[in-house]
């Protein structure tokens, strides 16, 4: 019923109903490899913003790629687990971005920081159990799924990621440590 009426507005306003791009969703699997493609891809995509939920923040190519994201005029702003990310691997990919220019943040709020999520240019969602660290990309059974044309979907995670943002303390990079 909702799309008849959707449908109706459209013909009321006078517009095609081409002009509006149905929803697309894809999904990905580790170890196999699409998991992480499809992570990349979307971070790769980005043209004004990413907004990042993450458990665990560890692998050099994801954390590549949001840098590379930041040098090409993306804002990109990440939230990670504080406990969850306290080891060698993570510092060295939380110092990376943020001597990078990437906002990054810590959540301690809550007993876990279990968001996986990207959000792209407030459109696009990719979610799912991939962690972002190397295990997630090799070793477990993982997956994501990345929602594209379905804008209250995307509201609601924005809205998701700003609460938790919003909870996050700063995180310094080392050389400010």
């Amino acid at each position: 019923m909702k799309a008849i009426r959707c449908m109706a507005l459209v013909a009321l306003l006078g517009m095609s109903p081409l002009a509006w791009a149905a929803p697309d969703v894809q999904v990905g699997f580790s170890p196999e490899g699409s998991a992480r493609k499809l992570v990349l891809d979307t971070i790769s995509g980005a043209q004004r913003s990413i907004q990042v939920l993450a458990y665990a923040f560890q692998a050099p190519d994801i954390a590549q790629a949001l840098v590379d994201a930041q040098k090409r005029g993306v804002e990109v702003r990440i939230v990670v687990d504080k406990k969850r990310n306290r080891g060698k691997t993570s510092r060295k990919a939380m110092d990376f971005v943020t001597r990078n220019g990437v906002a990054l943040r810590t959540n301690d709020h809550f007993h876990i920081h279990h968001d996986k999520t990207i959000i792209v240019d407030g459109e696009t969602v990719e979610t799912g159990s991939f962690n972002f660290a190397p295990s997630a990309e090799t070793l477990n059974s993982e997956n994501v799924v990345v929602i594209r044309g379905m804008p209250e979907i995307a509201r609601q995670y924005v809205a998701h990621w700003q609460s938790r943002w919003d909870l996050g303390k700063p995180y310094p990079p080392k050389s400010a440590r």
